[in-house]
């Protein structure tokens, strides 16, 4: 597992003293709250003056499905570039259509579970058009995900407020022809390429945001600190879905498709986080047609895991929000494991037992001011249910 840990400090130079008299300085002390509110202030002024074009990559490339493609190509055109989602476009209306997303196939999972065999599933999926995809989520009574877009030229602070709103993890940017007046699908923009945007060109400000997550109230945390005084059959790291090694595969997909969630830590018998079990490690054994593996533990369906897994990124209450987005900067980190560490060791609790969960879209929040500054993001009771990332 990696572990979210402040950067080394920087190494001390001598230099003479100065007998000059120095000006004061109007900035405010370093590890304050005033310096931690007007760094928020400045990254929101920066996202203000920036549109999405400023976020682009200078290289990158775009893949368009069709809502005639089959599932099974549809998916295997996912992996093979390394992606877990794409626009799809209506070649008859020539029209934006909407998100493939890695959840859209976990609702296709489930509803084949329920309704039909695994040799139906495994025949089905190689017909099942991706137009299909909006009826299965209404027969799982599941919510239609909304037609979301945004134009290239909208400031980053609008798209980041329209990606809080709506829930959603990433926003298509739409452009129309000037000749055909038709609709152009120019790229889509992710929370994580928002943040490694600010984490990028805000440096100064980002080394401000000391605060720690926890006076901050940044992502979701259990509400009962003791797992072991809670009465049997209630879930003691609620609200917050979790699973064993020995916890069938199917459960946990029941778990991503009812609370819409991209991932569940993996915990032993005392609590301690071992592992997290993603909605891509579902596809993986999909596109294989394992459909039948869907009966294997948690253990057992590890063994087959992608070799380009990256870990689980563990952190504590007590890191910074800095030290968070420096991580982003240095690698994609889509959700952050929250563990007990040395401070609730020191009052009975177990190092590295689940504390609680942060994805994207709760650093997002924060950072954009969904309150007002100085605030937590969220009263505590209102967070039960978003506990998932793309």
């Amino acid at each position: 597992m990696a572990t979210l840990t402040p950067s080394n400090s920087p190494k001390v130079v001598r230099r003479r003293v100065s007998t000059r008299r120095r000006a004061g300085s109007h900035l405010p002390p370093n590890n304050s709250q005033e310096s931690h509110d007007a760094a928020l202030y400045a990254i929101r002024g920066f996202l203000k003056g920036h549109t999405s074009y400023d976020a682009f990559p200078v290289s990158f490339r775009l893949i368009v499905l069709d809502t005639k493609l089959n599932v099974k190509k549809a998916l295997q055109c996912l992996l093979l570039n390394g992606v877990v989602s794409a626009p799809l476009w209506n070649s008859e209306t020539s029209k934006f259509a909407g998100m493939l997303t890695v959840l859209d196939i976990i609702h296709l999972i489930q509803y084949y579970y329920h309704t039909s065999n695994y040799d139906y599933a495994a025949t089905d999926v190689e017909t099942f058009r991706l137009e299909s995809l909006r009826d299965i989520e209404k027969e799982l009574g599941v919510a239609t995900p909304p037609l979301l877009r945004e134009h290239p030229s909208s400031t980053l602070y609008d798209a980041s407020k329209l990606l809080i709103q709506t829930h959603a993890r990433r926003l298509p940017l739409l452009d129309s022809d000037t000749e055909t007046g038709h609709e152009v699908i120019v790229s889509v923009l992710t929370q994580y390429r928002l943040l490694k945007f600010i984490s990028i060109n805000c440096h100064k400000e980002v080394q401000q945001l000391h605060l720690s997550l926890r006076k901050l109230k940044i992502g979701t945390y259990v509400h009962n600190s003791s797992p072991g005084s809670v009465s049997e059959g209630h879930n003691p790291y609620y609200p917050i879905a979790t699973a064993s090694l020995n916890t069938p595969v199917f459960d946990v997909v029941h778990m991503f498709s009812e609370r819409a969630i991209s991932a569940v830590p993996i915990i032993d018998e005392e609590g301690v986080v071992v592992n997290l079990y993603e909605t891509v490690d579902v596809i993986t054994l999909v596109r294989l047609g394992a459909y039948q593996s869907l009966d294997l533990t948690i253990a057992e369906a590890l063994t087959q895991r992608s070799p380009d897994f990256p870990g689980v990124v563990v952190c504590t209450a007590s890191d910074s929000l800095g030290t968070l987005l420096q991580l982003i900067k240095k690698r994609r980190v889509h959700r952050l494991v929250v563990v007990e560490g040395e401070e609730e060791e020191k009052k009975g609790g177990k190092k590295g037992r689940l504390l609680g969960i942060i994805t994207l879209s709760d650093v997002l929040r924060y950072v954009i001011g969904e309150s007002g500054i100085g605030e937590g993001i969220e009263r505590e009771e209102q967070k039960t249910e978003e506990v998932g990332s793309l």
